[in-house]
């Protein structure tokens, strides 16, 4: 479930999510529980001299019991440790302390890949049927002006993609995306696939009713937008996504805090916004 969004502006990046992480419980002849914890992270961010980029993720909230966000120490850990190929890659030694190299964007992501997979062989049923664990990573390589974007999907699409190279501004989102879908498009993404089926269209007649609905869109000129207005826009998708689903007869599994950083070429990752433990308030 939750939701996620990576917006790449002129002025640098914008990462956001949600807190709520949906467990769902199965008694046999009974029917399925479902039950929302409000505090988990899903913007993830990492220790210097990694602290150039950030990810967000969504879809699948565990591996086993477990959330991304509580395997980042063992990820930080193995950075200091050359990868090899295959399911044996090379784990710290005990007691070492490792040398930790900035690495770009496009390997950091690859390395995050291979451990978020690694963990996945170990943890989940070869059988898993269910939505994936989707990352987006998006930070600063040196000598670029511009922020970098790419996804994976774990188990489905380990390879990591770029969604927006450096000066290619847009925005990703994903999880529970109904919301902002017929906010930006226009429409929901279930739209083309139900017309083709009722009124029997063919695959390029389908594709032809696409791009007709692109005219639906809303204007966004991100190229021209200041890093701000990328995060009002950013917390005004999840707020309203959230307010949706709480008068909605869904699945409610985006909510609680939401937690919202930039990544800018000066600064690296930068908490805008981002959820604290407390005690008992009183």
């Amino acid at each position: 479930m939750s939701l996620g969004l990576v917006i790449a502006g002129p002025e640098g990046l914008v990462l956001a999510a949600e807190s709520r992480v949906t467990l769902t419980s199965q008694v046999p002849g009974q029917p399925p529980l479902h039950v929302n914890y409000d505090n988990a992270t899903k913007l993830l961010a990492f220790s210097p001299p990694n602290s150039h980029l950030g990810a967000v993720t969504y879809g699948q909230g565990a591996i086993g019991i477990r959330t991304a966000a509580s395997f980042l120490p063992e990820f930080e850990a193995g950075l200091g440790v050359p990868a090899t190929p295959g399911p044996g890659r090379r784990r710290p030694v005990a007691g070492a302390t490792p040398t930790v190299s900035k690495l770009p964007v496009a390997a950091f992501t690859q390395r995050l890949s291979d451990f978020f997979m690694d963990q996945w062989k170990s943890a989940m049923p070869a059988n898993y049927v269910g939505p994936d664990m989707v990352f987006v990573v998006g930070g600063f390589d040196d000598g670029q002006p511009y922020g970098t974007v790419l996804e994976f999907y774990i188990p489905s699409r380990p390879a990591p993609v770029v969604k927006h190279a450096p000066g290619a501004f847009g925005m990703v989102w994903g999880g529970q995306r109904e919301t902002v879908d017929r906010i930006v498009q226009g429409y929901d993404s279930a739209l083309p696939t139900i017309a083709q089926q009722e009124l029997g269209l063919t695959d390029a007649q389908r594709d032809q009713l696409v791009t007709a609905f692109n005219r639906l869109q809303i204007s966004l000129p991100l190229q021209a937008m200041a890093l701000q207005d990328c995060v009002d826009l950013a917390i005004f998708f999840i707020r309203t996504t959230i307010a949706a689903q709480r008068l909605m007869v869904t699945v409610r599994g985006v909510g609680g805090p939401i937690d919202v950083a930039t990544v800018t070429r000066q600064n690296g990752l930068s908490f805008i916004q981002r959820k604290s433990v407390v005690g008992e308030v009183r």
